[in-house]
């Protein structure tokens, strides 16, 4: 009796070994980039509008009762004369769901990161280079930005950032909610959806240059929309520039070092630098 193993046939052997994965190429990175951008702005202003909605009801509900408190009933028409416009705190809660749901839902539908990815960025978080580079770039990031102001002002160019007015106010009456929104929460979101979904999509086609251009392009336009803030076009121009290269340095960042974290970490420390010039100077 023959006590050795029988090899299997090589038809039965290829069927009892797993197939390899093939690597899914993305065919269309150009168009899916723009369709992620779209998906994300549709969730953006689907949520806002119905976050303001929301706002709108319970700020009703609150205008009938006080009326009836001091025994007024008011009509329907007096209760929307009085709504009036959402404070800082409600604008703060619309902003950050808004945004958290853009960037969450195009990332876990669109381009999660594998098991491989989150392994390697956080490899390259635990090296000193990587924090070197984030404070290099969040440095040199408010530099150049303040250089700009400093150079339009010179020029008679004064413009007003659309979420000025809003951080002022934030600062002055939520200090820590300002805080936790502009250096932790605000940065991580923005971040997932600029540069992990939109310049990661291009970068891992091969093709980082273009994405770092596109994504910017769509940083500054999401934070500096036309006719929303009064600038003039001098000015609108003099944001985008700051904004562009904002996301181009994170971007060049992020392709850097190979982790999302050190993007992050460069944007948080750059808006709390902001916010401290904000609170301490009165820069923009």
């Amino acid at each position: 009796m023959n006590d050795l193993p029988v090899s299997p046939p090589p038809a039965v052997e290829a069927l009892s070994a797993p197939a390899p994965v093939a690597p899914v190429v993305d065919r269309a990175p150009v168009l899916n980039f723009f369709l992620d951008a779209l998906i994300a702005l549709v969730i953006l202003l689907v949520v806002s509008i119905a976050g303001g909605l929301v706002w709108g009801v319970l700020r009703g509900f609150q205008v009938v009762f006080e009326a009836r408190s001091r025994g007024v009933e008011i009509d329907p028409a007096q209760v929307a004369h009085q709504l009036g416009q959402p404070g800082a705190m409600a604008q703060l809660l619309m902003a950050l769901v808004s945004t958290g749901a853009a960037a969450l839902v195009v990332y876990f539908w669109r381009r999660r990161a594998s098991r491989a990815e989150r392994q390697q960025s956080w490899a390259a978080l635990r090296q000193p280079r990587t924090w070197g580079l984030a404070v290099l770039v969040a440095v040199g990031v408010f530099c150049f930005s303040t250089a700009t102001g400093m150079l339009a002002d010179r020029l008679d160019i004064k413009p007003v950032p659309t979420n000025l007015s809003l951080m002022s106010d934030l600062l002055a009456q939520w200090p820590l909610s300002a805080v936790l929104f502009a250096v932790l929460l605000a940065p991580a979101y923005e971040e997932l959806l600029f540069r992990r979904v939109l310049f990661g999509r291009l970068l891992a086609a091969g093709r980082p240059v273009l994405g770092i251009v596109l994504s910017s392009l769509a940083f500054a336009l999401l934070h500096e929309i036309p006719g929303l803030s009064g600038n003039g076009v001098l000015a609108i121009c003099q944001l985008w520039l700051v904004y562009g290269a904002m996301g181009a340095a994170f971007a060049w960042l992020y392709w850097r070092t190979g982790s999302l974290w050190a993007a992050i970490l460069a944007h948080g420390l750059n808006n709390a630098i902001a916010m401290a010039a904000l609170y301490w100077f009165g820069l923009q």
